[in-house]
């Protein structure tokens, strides 16, 4: 029925529950309900006229006319296909909207009064028309784009159907008339949207090339206000139009002059229009929420420069993409480094002094350096971080130091291990270009601190180790050099960071594998041995309340008196720490946990006298238990890296040719002090009362006991020489003088280190006397003054000032003839070891 000649009418109404349709489309409708069957076929019979009206409710299966909206699309039914009995499929020709009136007859089914529908604008019909021109525009641009995706189908397909058994004539005849129909129908399309002036005709073509939800498309069958509809379809055709153009473009590499800010502008406005209209609109808040923290963060401007350019990239791919994931830890990486954050430091000297006091005892040297420290922070709020390394046994407190150290400046703490380091990689990080790469341990420990001026403790930095992978210890060249630090940039990460304001605290227990450069940006702090007043007061205040708590024992369920600590240490124990100790003081909780828990005692009081009975027999006892002063046998003091030991050197004479003979796995230092000793005695037999001929027919055998343990250095060069001496002239040495010392020709005392760590292992093995060279008067500055009230110090200037004590008059023994004797061992050979500093 043509549009102009329409005045109104009855028809029968097929209602739709589901299903909106707007006129100018062609559709296939199921028919199902009887009603609706009944008014199908009553327009077939009559003239195919029929009102298609959706319900409002599409849940409603029973048709009730009050369910009907006021608006329904006049309708030509085009052809009615039977299936089965009571199902029907309906080829349907939507005509024009229609305005309902109402219904004046609902059986057999429903019959509808309806008249044109009155429609208007809102807008001035320059405006509209405006509007118009600009939806046909993007509708053209949609019905290409649809055309052609059907002639690209429609290609594959013959495509395909050249590759089966069909003989390729048949084929190309029927491609041949089938794509000019194709131009045909893409002109004819385009030709028929030209001629549509109406504005409600444009939207009702548009509906098809736009996604629109039901109850949008209901709105627009029921809107009276043509410039309405326009605006809820023109919205989602700029947008298609758009992604359609915007795809044209990219594809021939946008032409032109177009800024690269605007192209990455046009670029990501594409990719967020196809999300939207794929539905995945949400997939880029993780880079949202990443470009979030990076604005808010407070990471300098090269930093956020190389995370905004990740976030660039980001956008454009895939979220499933490796690339993706990649650049995303990158970018969290950045974002997790505490850029900007700075702790406030208590610079509190005497609150300082007082948790130092509390948590170490001892260790004087070290509280000195920190308090300074905080000394300055105060005068000089700007005075970067100290770099220190403590140096000295296992045990003695160096790593818990450091968190003492954090304590007291109220500073965040933490800690890494080096020992075993070999790649470089350790510190530095891994290039990006590797799977599964990371930061650097500095980079990552900084993330775990939340801050850029914690207490950084380098544990074990003389355990690293070179390999082909790279030296780790050149890669703390810049880590611990004030001024590199400042821009110290990790592989990962490829931007500076930092670390001046970081206080390194690096940990030791021997400087001998520490390169020279990297020892040389430190400032050496030297941590030895604890006496045993010491110890005692760190059992006391610290090792016997940590285990206690850690046993479950109340603090006043267990008593262990000073006696028995000290005891303890002395019978139990034998080092320069107090790792030992602990684990003893842990035995006898343990101990005390059985009484408690069995319902032995309500309370346990440990004493010296059941020590034995709980810890075993003694482990240790006093070097001078049992010894009495014996020809050629003197006791010489040793440095080791875990502390200072007492070494017996013992010497015999036999007949034989003058020659000297060593063994006790000696290296070439302590071989060359051995015989500088020998010519100096011989040099001056005379002087000490040794006939010159019975040194010429006297072999020497000079022993160190302990063979598995390597010795070298000169320090005992005026013990070797006191030895010889005591072998030749069958004169006694004391056994309560011990001697440390290089010797010259002269019979000079030459100065020698670890002076510290020697003075405590004599205290610790029970000497009496100890002679040290007069030239190193200035290192017993640092002994306990414990160790000096108990301890004879006498200075040497010559070995004649030693021989003087050391020497008892008259022999003790008688000692077998020389002919009498076995013969003398092969020397050990060269092997560095015990490493005597001089």
């Amino acid at each position: 029925m043509p549009p102009e000649t329409f005045t109104g009418g009855q028809y029968p109404v097929l209602p739709l529950r589901t299903e909106v349709h707007l006129p100018g489309r062609v559709a296939s409708l199921e028919i199902g309900r009887d009603t609706s069957i009944r008014a199908v076929e009553a327009a077939a019979k009559d003239d195919n006229q029929i009102v298609v009206i959706p319900q409002r409710n599409p849940a409603t299966r029973d048709v009730n006319p009050r369910d009907l909206v006021e608006v329904g699309v006049l309708s030509e039914i085009v052809q009615v296909i039977k299936h089965s009995p009571g199902r029907f499929t309906a080829v349907v020709r939507f005509g024009r909207r229609v305005k309902v009136d109402g219904i004046v007859a609902s059986e057999p089914f429903l019959i509808a009064n309806v008249s044109p529908l009155p429609v208007s604008s809102s807008v001035p019909a320059g405006e509209l028309a405006q509007k118009s021109r600009q939806a046909r525009d993007h509708l053209a641009i949609l019905i290409a784009d649809a055309h052609s995706g059907k002639e690209a189908k429609e290609k594959e397909a013959k495509d395909k159907e050249k590759e089966g058994d069909e003989p390729e004539k048949a084929e190309k005849k029927k491609e041949s008339k089938r794509e000019p129909r194709r131009e045909e129908t893409a002109r004819e399309a385009l030709a028929a949207l030209a001629a549509v002036t109406d504005p409600d005709l444009l939207v009702d073509h548009a509906v098809p090339y736009v996604d629109l939800e039901r109850e949008e498309l209901l709105q627009l069958l029921l809107e009276t206000d043509s410039n309405k509809r326009l605006d809820t379809v023109l919205v989602p055709l700029e947008r298609r139009a758009t992604v359609l153009r915007l795809k044209g473009e990219i594809g021939a590499e946008l032409e032109g002059e177009t800024s690269r800010t605007h192209r990455e502008s046009v670029l990501r406005e594409r990719m967020r229009q196809i999300q939207e209209e794929l539905g995945e609109a949400d997939d880029n808040a993780e880079v949202d929420e990443l470009r979030v923290r990076v604005d808010q963060s407070k990471m300098p401007d090269e930093v956020r420069a190389a995370a905004r350019k990740q976030l660039a990239r980001m956008a454009g791919m895939a979220t499933a993409s490796p690339e993706f994931s990649i650049a995303r830890t990158y970018v969290e990486t950045l974002c997790d480094i505490p850029f900007g954050t700075i702790t406030q430091d208590r610079i509190d000297v005497p609150a300082a002094r007082a948790i130092l006091e509390a948590e170490h005892a001892g260790l004087d040297k070290i509280k000195k350096r920190i308090l300074e420290f905080i000394a300055v922070r105060k005068l000089a709020p700007q005075k970067q971080g100290p770099i220190l390394l403590f140096v000295g046994p296992p045990g003695v407190g160096k790593t818990s130091l450091g968190r003492s150290i954090a304590h007291a400046l109220e500073r965040k703490y933490v800690r890494i291990s080096l020992g075993g380091v070999r790649d470089e990689a350790e510190i530095r990080g891994h290039r990006r270009t590797y799977i599964g790469a990371l930061p650097g341990r500095i980079v990552s420990s900084l993330k775990k601190a939340g801050s850029m001026n914690p207490v950084f403790v380098l544990d074990e930095i003389d355990k690293m180790t070179a390999d082909m992978r790279g030296d780790p210890a050149a890669a703390m060249l810049e880590v611990l050099d004030p001024e590199q630090n400042k821009e110290f940039t990790d592989h990962y990460i490829e931007v500076p960071v930092d670390l001046s304001k970081v206080m390194f605290i690096a940990t030791a227990n021997s400087l001998d594998t520490i390169p020279g450069p990297l020892l040389d940006r430190m400032e050496l702090i030297e941590l030895p041995g604890y006496t045993s007043l010491e110890k005692l007061a760190i059992a006391k205040r610290h090792l016997l309340p940590k285990q206690t708590a850690e046993h479950g024992i109340e603090k006043d369920k267990l008593e262990i008196v000073d006696e028995a600590l000290s005891e303890t240490i002395h019978g139990w124990t034998r080092e320069a720490g107090v790792r030992n100790l602990e684990r003893e003081i842990a035995s006898l909780c343990r101990a005390a946990a059985v009484k408690l828990a069995s319902g032995e005692a309500e309370s346990v009081h440990i004493s010296a006298a059941e020590l034995p009975e709980i810890l075993g027999p003694a482990k240790f006892s006093s070097d001078m238990a049992g010894r009495k002063p014996e020809v050629g046998v003197i006791t010489g003091l040793a440095w080791t890296p875990v502390g200072g030991d007492v070494m017996f050197i013992e010497t015999r004479a036999f007949q034989g040719k003058g020659e000297l003979r060593l063994t006790g796995q000696l290296g070439d230092v302590m071989k060359e002090s051995a015989t500088a000793a020998h010519s100096w005695v011989r040099s001056n037999a005379a002087r000490l009362g040794i006939d010159g001929d019975r040194i010429a027919a006297t072999d020497l055998h000079v022993h160190l006991p302990q063979g598995a343990v390597k010795k070298d250095g000169p320090s005992a060069g005026v013990a070797l020489t006191l030895a010889l001496v005591s072998a030749l002239s069958r004169r006694p040495v004391r056994n309560d003088v011990a001697i440390t010392g290089e010797i010259d020709l002269r019979g000079h005392a030459l100065p020698v280190g670890g002076i510290k760590e020697k003075l405590l292992a004599a205290h610790r093995a029970g000497i009496k006397v100890v002679f040290v060279p007069e030239r190193n008067a200035k290192d017993l500055i640092d002994i306990p003054p414990e160790v000096k009230n108990e301890l004879d110090i006498r200075l040497m200037s010559k070995i004649d000032d030693a021989l003087a004590v050391a020497l008892e008059e008259a022999p003790v023994t008688t000692e077998p003839p020389p002919s009498s004797m076995p013969p003398p061992v092969a020397s050990g050979g060269r092997v560095p070891a015990e490493n005597l500093p001089s």
